[in-house]
């Protein structure tokens, strides 16, 4: 009887070990959040058509971005994965589909972090790599620098086995339409005033702004985000937005969150909006939700600065916070069906 006893207690023992492991497996909520930009995305302004191809391009995004961490890998991987989808695409402002700047060509900013470590990458200013995104996190891998760019970005491109593109393949006949409306609308505004500056403040928000971005939280743990940018039409002199900025357009750390952002660049720049966002998850015990809806609906606001971000923190929860008419956003997780939206009712 004894025997028996012991047996039964092994054959408990060994039924209950499974169970445990399922439950340690199940503890992380594999999650990842993706955007496509922030903007005056107004429902009237698409056809039915076009509404549909934004939405199955995130879609698409998002679901590669989850399939990667569904087979247990990296955030840093999902998150290069689904950003490459929407580099891939017209629909946005990256990669493909990157906007023109006053030379009629395209430079191309992206950067990447890991919140493991906060090890990062950028590069800025770039004209003939298919996906920034990832020459971005072959900086962070392979050299001692955060960011590079221009034609040394290039060369650490090419060092590293990179195919260089034609800067052609990243034109659009819609988005050389909307360089020659800037163009045009910049002259007009100059008639009013010599101010350069002042002329640039009269464009409209929508010729400023523009990027895709993502972040992820993988089964270990651990938070990823990054960001991808053709930057703003008609841009001049090298100029470089938020971006490729560790701490403005981009920031992860699993101690507070991770987050990639999209607006008029300069602004975010100024405010450092992604490692504010996360310092006050950190410092002031906010959450994500209270932390993003200070920054973007108080901050921002505030000094003239418009857009938005996604938040992802080390729980799974996540916040979209923006304030423009619209966002192109999605999430997928662990427990909930894909989601996908465009305008701000959604």
């Amino acid at each position: 009887m004894r025997a028996c006893l012991t047996i039964l207690a092994v054959l408990a023992i060994n039924l209950l070990i499974p169970t445990c492991h399922a439950q340690d497996e199940t503890a992380v909520p594999i999650t990842i959040v993706i955007h496509g930009g922030a903007g005056t995305i107004e429902k009237a302004k698409f056809t039915p058509q076009q509404e549909q191809a934004y939405r199955a391009t995130l879609k698409q995004a998002v679901e590669a971005g989850y399939a990667v961490l569904k087979r247990g890998g990296k955030s840093l991987d999902a998150v290069t994965t689904a950003i490459n989808v929407l580099e891939s695409s017209p629909y946005f402002n990256a990669g493909v589909g990157a906007v023109y700047t006053a030379e009629e060509t395209h430079e191309l900013d992206a950067s990447i972090m890991d919140g493991s470590n906060r090890q990062a990458g950028a590069v800025a200013g770039v004209k003939h790599v298919e996906h920034p995104i990832d020459l971005a996190k072959l900086v962070m891998e392979r050299s001692p620098h955060v960011m590079l760019s221009g034609e040394g970005a290039e060369a650490f491109a090419k060092a590293c086995g990179v195919t260089m593109v034609d800067n052609a393949m990243f034109n659009t006949e819609h988005r050389y339409e909307a360089l020659l409306k800037t163009k045009k609308k910049l002259r007009d505004a100059m008639e009013k005033t010599p101010d350069y500056q002042a002329a640039h403040d009269l464009l409209d928000p929508k010729f400023k702004m523009g990027t895709v971005g993502a972040v992820a939280l993988d089964s270990l743990g651990n938070l990823a985000a990054g960001t991808s940018t053709g930057g703003m039409t008609n841009k001049q002199f090298g100029r470089v937005g938020d971006s490729p900025i560790i701490g403005a357009g981009t920031f992860a750390d699993n101690a507070s969150c991770a987050v990639s952002a999209t607006g008029h660049g300069e602004y975010f720049i100024r405010y450092a909006v992604a490692s504010d966002i996360c310092a006050r998850v950190a410092y002031q015990d906010k959450t994500i939700e209270q932390a993003g809806y200070e920054v973007i609906h108080q901050v921002l606001p505030e000094a003239g600065g418009t857009g938005g971000v996604i938040i992802l923190d080390s729980q799974g929860n996540i916040s979209m916070p923006f304030n423009t008419a619209g966002m192109y956003r999605a999430y997928k997780n662990s427990s909930e069906n894909t989601y996908v939206a465009i305008f701000k009712d959604e």
